[in-house]
This record gives C-alpha cells, structure tokens and sequence, in this order.
C-alpha cells in the first residue's frame, strides 16, 4: 500500500524571499537557454542540445556569482532538462502531425 503525505509549507518571510529569488533565477536560466536555441537555430540552423547548455552552465554560474552562482549546480541542471523535454515532446509532437 503506497502512502503519500503532504506537507504544508509555511516559510517565514527571509525564506520566502530566498525561495522567490530561486524561481527568478531558474525563470531567467531557462528564458535564456530558450533564447539561446531559438537565435542559434535562427541564424545558423544548428540545434543546440541539453549537453551544450549544461557545459555553459559553469561560465554561467562563474560570471554571476550573485545571481545564478548561488543556486545548485544540479538544480540548474534540471531546469535545463526540463526545456530539453519540453523541446522534444514539442518536436514528437509536430513529427506526428498534431498540434
């Protein structure tokens, strides 16, 4: 028998802040690998992959250290896997004649 539990979440007003921060920059992160693939295959007709991105992350996380540097690596991560499979179930989507 599975069992599921869940957890109201009550965070005080400086982990509010913190957490807001998180999602504004895990927003931004993904906004700007969005953009990044839809400009590189505007203009020179090359896709770009979740391994490329994910090799840029470090000189991302090192030229902002106050914003994206702050934030683990491997939650970034995530967020760039996940517009990985937004971009591929778009993509199955389209190859299958659906809208």
């Amino acid at each position: 028998m599975r069992r599921s539990f869940k957890f109201l979440l009550r965070p005080t007003s400086k982990q509010a802040a913190a957490l807001t921060a998180c999602l504004d920059d895990h927003r931004a992160l993904y906004n700007a690998a969005l953009e990044h693939r839809r400009t590189a295959y505007a203009k020179a007709k090359v896709s770009i992959r979740y391994g490329d991105q994910s090799a840029d992350l470090k000189h991302i996380r090192a030229d902002d250290a106050e914003g994206q540097g702050r934030w683990s690596f491997s939650s970034q991560q995530a967020t760039l896997r996940r517009l990985d499979k937004a971009f591929a179930a778009f993509f199955a989507r389209v190859k299958a004649g659906r809208t």
